[in-house]
């Protein structure tokens, strides 16, 4: 009776539905083969009785004394008659057992070539091939096991996974089912279906399989945000925050699971609940906590709520990163802006300014709140120094024209709009200056 080796799962990331695979974990070639070192009567080649007198002796040593036990069989390779191919299999099992692979190779390829029906050393060399990652020569090694009239469920699942890191994803499948057949709560093979029914976006198997999964396995984290990706990818949004509430209240939601839920409340208007929990996320991972406030917070400014992106700042840390520092006074000053309360704009804008004094967004929304309050010379000095950065550029550029435009100073609105135009042509700008050197030519 074979024994399974410790767990196996090959994780395929699958970034569209985010399912959190653990770290690959290969089988115990070694543990496989030393279990396949008895014979099987009738179905495999005689060993002769020199051979089998050795194999008795070493057969014990084979798992704990592998070197020793090599340099027993080896002695029978100096005899002038070949070995035959059932002594090159066990040859080919301490071979592996001390780490020499390519020599079990041989052994094995040897012994199948001299005996194609040899079972289980068509297994021991699909195993040796899928530990070394050579699926593609494991595959036709377990495919023959398998006409061959193995039944094993680790072949199966063995078999599947080659099949799968190969992206044939129909005959895994297959594997798959006929490994669960016969070790239905396998996590390997399951996990390895999911994969492939989320890979095929067969949606109503995958859920069905992964809720099987979460109830053996309820503390997996991973199996309930892949659920909860599951019900994303329907567009059921609602049934996936209340799964990823449940994992929360039961403590088995980890980061991943909260940054999920705390999006999806943020999504859909749902602030303090959002707030709540990127406040859990600010414990195991403070840099991710505050990213995410802050973007929260932004996102708010921008749609226009300014007191509810107060309340999210207000959840942040005293202490910040410098760079989320720089961000916080940047957002005030936006959110101070929105509300035309330009004094106070500018003074969030001058101290972030005092950290950074190249912060170009910073520059240009000092220049913008200068002009909004008409002191002109102001602006024209916070948007000249965003200027002479890059990235800033062009946009200074336009809200220089604007201002020289409103001061009738038409030929430096021109220079700046040529400016602007060289480092982006697009024909709004283009109309605009048109229409300003038709100015020109009017006024002279």
């Amino acid at each position: 009776m074979k024994r399974y080796p410790r767990a196996l799962f090959l994780a395929l990331l699958l970034p569209a539905l985010g399912f959190a695979a653990g770290p690959a974990e290969k089988p115990d070639p070694k543990r496989i083969i030393n279990e396949s070192s008895g014979f099987l009567k009738e179905r495999e080649p005689e060993i002769t009785a020199e051979e089998y007198a050795l194999y008795q002796k070493v057969v014990t040593m084979l798992a704990t004394q592998p070197e020793f036990a090599l340099k027993l069989l080896e002695a029978m390779m100096n005899e002038k008659e070949p070995p035959s191919p059932a002594f090159e299999f066990i040859l080919g099992n301490a071979y592996y057992a001390a780490g020499q692979i390519d020599k079990a190779e041989t052994r094995y390829r040897s012994a199948v070539n001299r005996y194609p029906s040899f079972l289980r050393a068509w297994n021991n060399l699909g195993v040796l091939y899928y530990a070394a990652d050579r699926f593609a020569e494991a595959v036709p090694c377990f495919a023959k096991s398998v006409a061959l009239g193995d039944r094993e469920p680790m072949t199966f699942g063995l078999l599947a996974q080659s099949l799968e890191r190969l992206g044939n994803v129909v005959p895994a499948e297959v594997a798959y089912m006929q490994a669960l057949s016969g070790d239905p709560t396998n996590t390997n093979w399951m996990e390895g279906l999911l994969r492939i029914y989320i890979q095929g976006k067969q949606h109503g198997r995958a859920e069905s399989l992964v809720k099987n999964l979460i109830k053996e396995h309820p503390q997996e984290a991973r199996y309930w945000l892949t659920y909860a990706n599951i019900l994303l990818a329907e567009n059921r949004k609602l049934e996936a925050i209340a799964l990823l509430e449940a994992s929360t209240g039961t403590g088995v939601a980890g980061l991943d699971e909260l940054n999920l839920l705390a999006d999806l409340y943020a999504e859909q208007q749902l602030i303090p609940e959002a707030v709540a929990i990127y406040q859990k996320i600010l414990v195991p991972s403070p840099a991710l906590g505050e990213r995410k406030l802050l973007q929260l917070a932004e996102v708010l400014v921008a749609g226009g709520q300014s007191s509810q992106a107060q309340a999210v700042l207000d959840a942040l840390p005293a202490e910040l990163t410098p760079e989320g520092r720089i961000r916080c006074l940047q957002i005030k000053s936006d959110s101070l802006a929105a509300l035309k309360k330009w004094p106070e704009a500018r003074q969030e804008l001058q101290e972030l300014l005092k950290l950074a004094p190249l912060n170009g967004r910073a520059l240009l929304s000092l220049g913008h709140a200068y002009a909004a309050e008409d002191d002109l010379p102001h602006a024209i000095f916070a948007l000249e120094a965003a200027s002479q950065i890059p990235e800033c550029t062009y946009r200074a550029s336009l809200e220089l024209a604007n201002i020289e435009l409103k001061n009738r100073h038409y030929d430096k609105s021109v220079e700046y709009l040529e400016k602007a135009l060289r480092i982006e042509k697009t024909a709004a700008v283009e109309d605009y200056l048109a229409r300003i050197k038709t100015l020109i030519i009017n006024n002279n």
